[in-house]
């Protein structure tokens, strides 16, 4: 029934036999929900305790209003840095934890309600802004952004510092004047060790969870508190309560900043993750319903003292493995951090601080692509370089900054390809069908006197000129050019000011005794053309339905017959 939140949608048809897999599914999800939570706070510079209470709260909506059955929501490595990004600088120089919460509440109200605002008017196509190759470039600056600001807290000490150059200045000086806890720096490089290896050769078993209580032993035993080790300590006791978060006015415009870049990403994040695991269960994608969804879980963070959250992929991966059906695995481990919560507030008492900086470190490996900007290197050096380009937005100029840099990157590309398209003639290939290309057929043959150009884009403002410049270099070029056919099926679009520059077009050609014809022109831009006034011009029988029906009509006028091929007129490109 239309109107009725997904979640109630799956409740009519639950099965039985999914009852013990959710409930399975949810604990092993569980046990990677809280130190993953914690983590995630701490890179976000909140208290570990935020962690858990946002990971419940969008558990908990997105099991009622979420359209994906096994998709996982939670505080995610990608929007740490961002969140601190733009929270950090507002605190004042004490570094209020109370402000830091409030502040974090507020922008995940913000970015719930842009990502709602934006799925009620069905604007799910903003995620595609953010192109693959810039995305992979932005996530690998993200990755070294993240490496970078835990590794002071790997070696036991803290670094006061702006951007990736200043903590690097930082934690190289922290290193060289002793600053290093080596208790503290054996403990967190073990648990790296620990999670890579058994990601690498035994992925079935949580990783985390493993290190996680090697780690809790090791701490009790060794008493590690007493040899400089920070622990996470005890925990509050309880739940959250409903909160409004205050804060002065000041603060809404830097936030809303950073609420649009964070629901950007959060949007990409979700839709590339939905689109990859309903593929995998044979779902249907439902994007601007899947952003409904992540802004009613980020709002209901924000009320009760979380902060932005997104979809997690490798946690989706762990639910899915372990049997998850519906999303009563999610709520299965929310319970399971409430009665944590609430019975056990001291269990990760003992828990060491580098531990939670090895999660952070392990996660960020999985957030570079290193193997995809190979790809792109090898495919496509324009789409290498501009991943670079976002690349160094993030490293150079910071988080926010860079998703600014990514997007604009990926907005210019497009921009690029439509200003500068592909263009050519077409001449007959012996034994192949159609016209083609004569640069990537020399043996192509053409008539005498007729050139049949062909032009990748729509015609606008910014590539009319160039149009009109190529077509008379390629009707000069020709001897004894008398027509120049337009192969117009990849014209999508002509504006005003494309038409102008074809009646100047037409105009030179006609000085020179050379017709200008177009054949396959989509019948909406043909009306365009005729709207713009350039009927009086273009005659009816100036148009023809398909390039051969063009070719033969000048044949039939003139006579003429395939010359041997010749080589083609250089462009410039």
């Amino acid at each position: 029934m239309r109107g009725t939140p997904p979640g109630v949608r799956t409740l009519r048809t639950y099965r039985r036999e999914w009852l013990l897999k959710d409930v399975v599914a949810g604990i092993v999800l569980s046990t990677l929900l809280v130190p993953q939570g914690m983590a995630y706070a701490e890179l976000a510079g909140l208290p570990p305790i935020t962690g858990l209470y946002t990971s419940v709260l969008c558990l908990l909506a997105y099991a009622v209003a979420g359209p994906s059955r096994v998709l996982v929501l939670g505080p995610d490595s990608s929007l740490g840095p961002m969140i601190a990004a733009t929270v950090l600088p507002l605190l004042a120089a004490d570094g209020d934890s109370g402000r830091a919460v409030a502040l974090a509440s507020v922008l995940a109200l913000m970015v719930g309600a842009i990502t709602l605002l934006a799925g009620v008017a069905r604007l799910g196509f903003v995620a595609d802004l953010i192109s693959r190759p810039t995305m992979i470039g932005y996530m690998n600056g993200l990755a070294l952004t993240i490496l970078i600001g835990q590794l002071p807290k790997l070696f036991g000490f803290s670094v006061d510092a702006d951007g990736l150059v200043g903590e690097v200045e930082g934690f190289v000086r922290g290193v060289a004047e002793g600053a290093t806890e080596p208790a503290a720096l054996a403990v967190g490089g073990g648990c790296i060790l620990v999670i890579l290896l058994l990601q690498r050769w035994m992925p079935k078993v949580p990783a985390v969870l493993v290190m996680v209580v090697l780690a809790i032993t090791v701490s009790v035993v060794l008493d590690l508190d007493e040899h400089g080790v920070k622990t996470i300590g005890r925990l509050p006791e309880g739940l959250p309560p409903f909160t409004l978060p205050h804060i002065g006015w000041t603060d809404l415009g830097p936030l809303f900043v950073g609420a649009l870049g964070i629901a950007l990403v959060s949007l990409a994040d979700t839709i590339s993750n939905a689109s990859a695991f309903a593929a995998r269960t044979g779902q249907e994608v439902r994007g601007n319903d899947e952003m409904i969804a992540i802004g009613t879980a980020n709002m209901a963070a924000g009320l009760f003292q979380g902060f932005p959250v997104s979809t997690s992929g490798s946690r989706t991966a762990v639910a899915e493995r372990a049997g998850a059906k519906t999303q009563l695995t999610g709520l299965v481990g929310a319970g399971l951090i409430v009665l944590m919560l609430v019975l056990l507030p001291g269990l990760f008492r003992d828990l060491p601080q580098p531990a939670l900086a090895a999660v952070v470190i392990t996660a960020s490996l999985s957030l570079a692509d290193l193997a995809g900007t190979q790809r792109l290197w090898r495919q496509r050096k324009a789409e290498f370089w501009l991943c670079i380009a976002a690349f160094l937005g993030v490293a150079l100029l910071g988080v926010l900054p860079g998703i600014a840099v990514a997007v604009g990157l990926s907005i210019l590309n497009v921009f690029r390809r439509a200003w500068w398209p592909y263009s050519t003639v077409l001449g007959r290939v012996p034994h192949l069908e159609g016209y083609h290309d004569v640069r990537s057929h020399p043996t192509a043959r053409r008539l005498p006197g007729l050139v049949i150009f062909r032009f990748d884009a729509p015609l606008f403002f910014a590539n009319a000129k160039s149009f009109r410049e190529e077509v008379l270099r390629y009707a000069q070029a020709a001897p004894a050019t008398r027509r120049v056919l337009i192969a117009a099926e990849p014209v999508t679009d002509v504006d005003t000011t494309a038409a102008d520059v074809l009646e100047e077009l037409d105009a030179a050609l006609r000085e020179r005794g050379v017709d200008l014809v177009f054949a396959e022109l989509k019948d909406p831009v043909r009306r365009k053309v005729e709207r713009y006034g350039l009927g009086r011009t273009f005659h009816a029988y100036r148009f023809y339905p398909t390039v051969e029906a063009a070719v033969e009509a000048f044949r039939t006028e003139n006579g003429t017959d395939w010359a041997p091929a010749e080589p083609p007129a250089d462009d410039g490109s």
